[in-house]
């Protein structure tokens, strides 16, 4: 699948994935919407930001959730943490 509106660039964000000549990253999108806000709710704030640049950024972000690895991890026995 190829993607019309994100970007990877080492001179960016360390090459985190962003929506193109933008320094906003897919993943502070993510952290948008978890916190609450709607794609319109960011579209508004970002005028600059495609609203379909943003909907394709979860659509990115949901396509490598498909190849997840679980890493599981237990405390350190005394570590203080249950």
């Amino acid at each position: 699948m190829q993607f019309q509106f994100i970007e990877s660039s080492s001179e960016v964000l360390g090459g985190k994935p962003c929506i193109k000549g933008t320094r906003i990253s897919v993943e502070i999108i993510l952290e948008w919407l978890a916190s609450g806000a709607s794609v319109d709710d960011i579209a508004a704030k970002f005028p600059h930001l495609p609203k379909a640049g943003i909907q394709e950024a979860i659509l990115y972000a949901s396509k490598f959730m498909q190849n997840e690895i679980t890493i599981v991890t237990k405390p350190a026995v005394g570590s203080g943490v249950n």
